[in-house]
């Protein structure tokens, strides 16, 4: 099987609000793509169309080979999904939602307690299994859904922002989990809006925005397509946020986008050698005094906001404004 998934054409409206946009792509057998994009992207409504928990509009999802549509039976025998929002039961134990998870997947009682006991002992539960899952952190909850969605073996794994709340630590042991399991020859597809994450998982990343795939590549590739852009860094100290500097530094000449980054303000220029000397001149201007400037390597972040013309790091929009993106994407007013 070269493909594990083929997505053609899925589109998905509630009503007149085009949520996904005649999205195509594939996921290739043993690799991890990431599906990258801000929230409310449509992200989760593609992985849900995926997995057959939402009927598309239009288009055709085909997974391990079965139409999600015409063959749900056999497409949910080999999946696992990991969703966004939890599908335990906080009054029961984790040992007990397991042994649930394994008899809905129809696995016998020796097999259930082989498998319970290694993915307990795999996401350092164990100590744990007997506790009220009400109690755990969201870390441990967090564990405990990927565990149980691994009980029936499946070969495709789609996992819907899985590291998303947790801490640092929680987040990087997640991480190395989805690699290992990679490395046992599992597919997995992830969805994310944290692109550090996307950049270090995964072979190919799609990134969506307002439900369109605008673009599908390695992350190294979609790095390097840039149109010749250079990103430089900045820190300004005067006592004000970073942001403040950001309309001004923006209307710079050869400046196409600026934005601030892990405490910084970081900017893409085709031309620094022209840019480098307005910026410092402005800042200067301005009472800034600049703590440091460094040109750096283009990243994934500096490709997306080439691409949409936004940081992905941006608040997410209110209601009347989302609504009106949406709606300006589907043609309508």
């Amino acid at each position: 099987m070269e493909n594990a998934i083929e997505v053609n054409g899925l589109t998905k409206f509630y009503g007149s609000l085009l949520a996904v946009d005649n999205v195509k792509f594939e996921v290739k057998a043993k690799e991890i793509f990431g599906l990258l994009g801000p929230n409310g992207a449509g992200k989760t409504t593609t992985i849900r169309m995926i997995c057959g928990m939402l009927r598309q509009t239009g288009g055709t999802a085909v997974v391990a080979g079965f139409d999600v549509l015409k063959q749900p039976t056999d497409v949910k025998r080999r999946i696992g999904l990991v969703p966004d929002v939890s599908n335990l039961f906080g009054e029961l134990s984790a040992r007990i939602n397991l042994e649930f998870m394994g008899k809905l997947y129809g696995l016998d009682k020796k097999t259930r307690r082989d498998r319970i006991d290694h993915v307990l002992e795999l996401f350092q539960l164990k100590d744990r299994q007997s506790d009220l899952v009400k109690y755990y952190s969201k870390g441990m909850h967090r564990r405990l859904t990927i565990a149980a969605a691994l009980l029936h073996q499946p070969e495709i794994l789609i996992m819907d922002e899985p590291t998303s709340g947790l801490d640092a630590q929680t987040a990087r042991l997640v991480r190395e989990i989805i690699v290992d399991l990679n490395k046992e020859g599992r597919t997995i597809l992830l969805t994310t809006h944290q692109i550090e994450e996307a950049d270090r998982l995964a072979h190919r990343v799609g990134i969506i925005d307002l439900g369109k795939l605008i673009t599908l590549d390695t992350p190294e590739r979609i790095k390097q397509n840039t149109e010749g852009m250079r990103a430089l860094e900045i820190k300004i100290l005067n006592g004000i946020d970073q942001q403040t500097w950001i309309p001004l530094i923006s209307k710079a000449e050869g400046v196409d986008q600026a934005f601030v980054a892990e405490g910084k303000i970081r900017v893409l220029s085709k031309d620094l050698s022209q840019t480098i000397p307005t910026i410092v001149n402005l800042i200067d201007k301005h009472g800034g005094r600049i703590e440091n400037i460094s040109v750096a390597t283009p990243t994934l972040e500096d490709a997306f906001i080439n691409l949409t013309g936004k940081s992905i790091r941006e608040e997410p929009l209110s209601k009347e404004d989302y609504l009106k993106r949406r709606l300006s994407r589907s043609g309508l007013r």
